[in-house]
């Protein structure tokens, strides 16, 4: 079964997909967000998500640091209630605090530079979420 990630974020989503077992997740890239055109960015992500034949989508949910769903998860929530308008497949969330740090501390301990990691961030959390789904799902 083919998983796909999400990092729902302001500006970008960041597209993770895994392979065709469900173990390993790869960046995909991202979709650039539109000013003021949701409806636009969930028929792009809906897109993505057929066009890499996703058969259940991740989402990424980042609640506060002390477990809560703050305003940004309920902007995220929002969002994937719409895109399950446009999409047949299941959606699930998983825990995001701190995706976004890790994913640069992993991008700067590869020795990436600060303009690179820019555009790679997003999708690099993508891949962060997805595979600890994956990894808790194959437990």
């Amino acid at each position: 079964m083919r998983f796909v990630g999400l990092d729902v974020g302001e500006r970008r989503i960041g597209v993770a997909s895994s392979d065709l077992m469900g173990l390993i997740a790869n960046a995909v890239g991202n979709v650039v967000r539109a000013d003021n055109d949701l409806e636009g960015d969930l028929q792009k992500t809906a897109d993505k998500i057929r066009e890499l034949g996703g058969e259940a989508v991740v989402i990424g949910l980042p609640k506060n640091m002390n477990g809560t769903i703050g305003p940004r998860a309920e902007s995220v929530m929002a969002f994937a209630e719409a895109l399950k308008e446009k999409i047949d497949v299941p959606i699930h969330f998983w825990d995001e605090r701190l995706s976004t740090v890790e994913a640069h501390k992993t991008m700067i301990d590869a020795g990436m530079s600060r303009s690179k990691r820019k555009n790679k961030v997003d999708s690099v959390a993508a891949v962060l979420i997805l595979q600890g789904f994956l990894d808790f799902k194959g437990r």
